[in-house]
Parts: C-alpha cells; structure tokens; sequence
C-alpha cells in the first residue's frame, strides 16, 4: 500500500475537550491500583539504587502516574507504546511483570533486556512496548515507524509516542511530526510535560510553552490535559485514539505533569524550591484525588485501601528480592542481540 501524499487541513490547535464519560467502582479501582503500583515500585527502586543494587542512570516516574495509566487504559489491542528513558512506569502499564522490569534494574539475565540495558532501555514485543529509549528525542521518529507500518499493514493500530518537554525542542521531533501529518499516520504524539528538563524550566527553555500548539504549522490538532487527573487523561486519550483510528492522522496531546524526584537519582533538584514540590503533593497528587473520590463515592473504606496498598507492596517486595537474587547475565550475553542474520 503506497502511502498517500495528500493531507486534509485540520487549521490550528484546537481546545475541545473529550466529553467526559462517567467513572465505576472497578474501574476507578483498576487505576488506582495501576497507579499505585508503579508508586511504590518506583519507590522501591529508588531504594535500591541507594543500596548500590542499581547502577547507571535511574529516572523514576514518581509523580506522574497518572498519565501512562490513563492512556493504557483506552489502549486497545494491537496498539503500541514507545517511550524515552524514564520508562519503568510505560513497562508496568504495559503488562510486563515487576520482576522482569526490576531484574532489568539490577542487571540479571531475567530482566526484560536480558540484564544488558538496565533503567533506560527496557523492551517487550510480546506487551507491544518498543522502550525505553536513551537518546532525547529519538522514540518520536520510530513511533512515527510504527504507525507506518500499522498504515501499511491496514491492521487498525495506533502507535502511542511518548516524551517531555525537553524532547518537544529536539528537531527530529518536528520530522517526525511533518512525516506523521503528511501521509496521516495513526500516531498519538504524547508530550508528557512535567515542567523541567533536567533542570532547566520549560519558561527558560521554550519560545512557545504551550506545547500542545507546537504541530500548528505541520496542521496537527493538540490538546493541554492535566496529567494529574487520570480521569481527564483517559477521556483525552480515548479521544486521540479515536482521531488517530478513524484515519485523521497524528494528534497531539500535552499531558501537564509533575515529578517529584530529580531528574535522575543524581538530581539534587536544587532548581525549586521545597515548597513548590510539597503544594503540588499536597494540591494535586493523582493517586491521592483518586483515593479521595473512592472513599466520597463509597466505592471503598479506609482499610480496603490500606489492604491494596499492602499487597502491592508485597508484590513490589518480591519483585525487588527476586531481583537482587537472580544470577547475573552470562559474559557470551556480550555478543548476543548484537546482529540479525537473515539469508539473501
């Protein structure tokens, strides 16, 4: 199938909202979970690169839960996930087990990469998540690849590429961005904009801060979600999915998030200040208006929840056990996955 060349013009960024739809008792629960999951895992993890169990770079998602979990839970089947370095949030959403995610941490041959890629290169074809990638930027280009080949194949997927604000400045974002508008790709451009590349603020960076408006001249529609509601991020992304679906091309969504870590577990993040990172656990925590909205709704009490936070911490505890106890790779694992032979 030839891929088309012309393009239906969509003007600027819009600023409709996905009609919200109404939450229920298991699913709210399901995102509660998922969420919480990846907080204490992440937590965990952290823990154990103060230990010297993880070495190497480790940039944890604390903070911004909410916005893979809402995506994943629109996703459908057959539709991909491709993501930058802070990646084990996107590995857990995406089904892969917390062993094989922490093992990967730790460097044991029952990580995901086999040990051999650690925190930023994690990797699961059979959960449809293409990494887990190290170079700023470079997943926005292979996202726009895997929406080629979905177009190709006719199979009805949509690809899901995720980056922050930092990469929303990288130039081959925006050839990525001209590509997917050209030939109408099925590709959701996910921004995930927790304010601070590294260490420097989105102000002191970027000409345009809106950086849902940053497809304008490629005629590619953008939405400003708050990341920190997972209601909101599910109803904005079922909506891009849909757009993205039904053949209108790539869509932009800029998911306003928040870490509450460094950068990478090297960050002292000395660039703000206490009280900024306080008011907004405090104001705008997604897993804590979620927890606010079961026990409103009566969906649950007070020790059901303490219950579910147990048991995922449990699991989180023999995931991390798991991990520091497994055998390392093998040193003949040095000249694996390295090339694919194929016959002429």
């Amino acid at each position: 199938m030839a891929a088309k060349t012309s393009k239906t013009k969509t003007g600027p960024s819009k600023t409709r909202k996905a009609k919200p739809r109404p939450s229920d008792k298991d699913e709210l629960l399901g995102l509660y979970r998922d969420m919480l999951l990846i907080r204490r895992f992440e937590e965990r993890a952290g823990q154990l690169y103060g230990m010297g169990e993880i070495a190497g770079f480790c940039h944890l998602y604390i903070g911004q839960e909410a916005v893979v979990t809402g995506c994943k839970a629109v996703m459908e089947e057959g539709d991909q996930m491709i993501t930058g370095y802070r990646a084990h949030g996107h590995s857990l959403a995406c089904g892969m087990s917390p062993e094989e995610v922490m093992a990967e941490l730790t460097g044991r041959a029952a990580g995901c990469s086999k040990g051999k890629g650690g925190s930023m290169h994690m990797f699961s074809t059979e959960n449809r998540f293409y990494g887990g990638h190290g170079i700023v930027g470079a997943q926005v280009p292979i996202g726009a690849g895997l929406a080629f080949a979905n177009k190709y194949h006719e199979n009805g997927a949509v690809s899901l590429a995720f980056f922050g604000d930092g990469a929303s400045n990288q130039g081959q974002v925006y050839e990525a961005f001209n590509m997917a508008k050209l030939w109408d790709l099925p590709v959701v451009f996910i921004i995930e904009n927790n304010q601070y590349a590294m260490g420097t603020s989105v102000e002191r960076a970027s000409a345009e801060t809106e950086l849902h408006k940053r497809g304008i001249s490629f005629e590619i529609e953008g939405h400003l979600v708050d990341g920190m509601n997972v209601l909101e991020v599910r109803d904005m992304a079922k909506m891009a999915l849909d757009h993205a679906r039904s053949g209108k091309g790539p869509i932009i969504l800029e998911m306003k998030t928040y870490r509450y870590r460094g950068h990478s577990m090297s960050d002292p993040a000395k660039y703000r200040t206490r009280d900024e990172v306080t008011k907004t656990r405090e104001e705008s925590d997604p897993i804590e208006a979620v927890k606010a909205r079961l026990l409103k709704e009566k969906w649950a009490d007070e020790d059901q929840l303490k219950q579910i936070d147990k048991e995922i911490k449990d699991t989180v505890k023999a995931a991390a056990d798991f991990a520091v106890e497994t055998p390392e790779p093998e040193p003949s694992e040095l000249w694996t996955d390295v090339l694919i032979e194929v016959e002429a």
